[in-house]
């Protein structure tokens, strides 16, 4: 198991669109992928279970990735997220 804190730097944070963008990312990988935010824990896998969440831009996430492709799967995201999801 990998983790990582991360900031969500876009202006609208996980919204529909960025988060459609996280899950078509996390579904490339074998890993489980979840995050931890403000207590609860999300799939990252799981556009509903990213909106439910409700993480706003400057929120911090912890990801977290278990299984084969982990280190993979974490970089990938870390990028993705950092670079604003497609915004």
């Amino acid at each position: 198991m990998v983790s990582q804190k991360v900031i969500v730097n876009n202006p609208s944070g996980l919204h529909l669109r960025p988060a459609g963008i996280l899950c078509k990312e996390a579904i490339k990988f074998k890993s489980l992928i979840t995050f931890t935010f403000s207590g609860g824990t999300a799939n990252a896998k799981s556009v509903l279970s990213v909106l439910g969440a409700c993480v706003k831009c400057g929120d911090e996430i912890e990801l977290v990735c278990e299984g084969a492709d982990e280190k993979e799967a974490l970089e990938a995201l870390v990028k993705a997220i950092e670079g604003g999801l497609g915004e």
